[in-house]
């Protein structure tokens, strides 16, 4: 497994990470969720992220569970803060007392005395940002966070928040955005103020929720039990992709995967990869054998040529416009 530095700090990730947004507490039993997180361990990945959020706190309980006997120091913790968990009026976002709260009851679930990265889930637009890194910055000089990151925030709100955690003497070192061969909004203006920053991408999603697998084929239903199969809300956001003319443009990278010699998963996630700005890619598992498959991405190297002819397939159902991260507002669910 290679292991890529978290922007411009001392920590290393692996550059697949392992998430458990969708499966765990939710999709797999606890039994296969526990199976799937010791095979990521044995195969040499690391980051192991998560969110508090994550169906309804079940998510670190069942991570938690699974880490039980797992030497600490073997793993990079990551978990997030924002979204609610509970019905009350200051159980959601980033005010001091759902910070405060959010990081205790991860820590109590996951089973830790400390988070390796604690990121904030999305940019609270009611909560002053002096409030929110002074928050964290209380977490890290207490010993219970060691760096912290946000996701899906724009360039402009990163570079506030950079400047905030700087003269707080803070490590804010991460960003986790989607980002994948099609949905490359982050590649105008957020990557490059990472880069000037120092700021790391840990990406979600860079299989397009399992879309650049080429498992969904066009005009076939979705397969039984896949994450599209279903009326949650990881369903609806499926929609958003399984459009008939991009179904088929994915069918026509898997000779180019071949001559790569790889799936077509793991061209996808070595593509990822080729960004210098990008520190791990993250990818769920129902399965063992689908981590099995993943992590081979990361010891890839593609062609130039390659990846060109890649890129013209896909570059008419390509997603890069910058303002596309406004889909990610708070009014929206995670």
């Amino acid at each position: 497994m290679q292991h890529r530095y978290l922007g411009n700090s001392g920590l290393k990730v692996s550059a697949i990470g392992y998430g458990n947004w969708v499966t765990h507490g939710n999709q797999v039993d606890d039994d296969a969720a526990i199976a799937c997180v010791h095979a990521a361990i044995d195969l040499g990945v690391t980051f192991l992220d998560t969110a508090d959020v994550y169906a309804e706190t079940r998510a670190e309980d069942v991570l938690g569970r699974a880490l039980d006997g797992v030497r600490r120091e073997k793993v990079v913790l990551a978990s997030k803060v924002y979204w609610p968990t509970g019905s009350g009026p200051n159980d959601r976002g980033l005010s001091r007392k759902h910070i405060m709260e959010s990081c205790h009851g991860s820590l109590r679930r996951l089973r830790t005395d400390h988070l390796d990265l604690y990121q904030a889930h999305r940019y609270d637009t009611e909560t002053p940002l002096e409030e929110t890194m002074v928050a964290f910055a209380d977490l890290v000089r207490q010993g219970k966070v060691h760096y912290i990151g946000v996701s899906e925030w724009t360039a402009e709100q990163i570079r506030a928040g950079k400047a905030l955690a700087d003269d707080l003497r803070i490590p804010f070192v991460s960003n986790q955005p989607q980002y994948s061969m099609v949905w490359r909004v982050i590649e105008g203006r957020v990557v490059p103020t990472c880069r000037e920053l120092g700021v790391g991408q840990v990406v979600w999603s860079p299989l397009l929720q399992g879309v650049l697998t080429g498992k969904y084929l066009p005009g076939s239903p979705p397969p039984s039990g896949s994450r599209a199969d279903g009326d949650d809300e990881a369903a609806r956001m499926m929609g958003l992709f399984l459009r008939e003319e991009l179904l088929e443009a994915v069918q026509q990278l898997r000779p180019i995967a071949e001559e790569a010699g790889c799936t077509l998963a793991q061209f996808a996630l070595a593509w990822v990869l080729r960004n210098d700005n990008v520190s791990s890619c993250i990818v769920g598992a129902t399965r063992p054998e689908q981590l099995e498959d993943n992590v081979v991405a990361a010891g890839l190297e593609l062609p130039d040529e390659l990846v060109a002819r890649a890129e013209a397939v896909l570059a008419p159902h390509v997603l890069d416009d910058p303002d596309l991260t406004e889909q990610f507002a708070p009014s929206e669910r995670p």
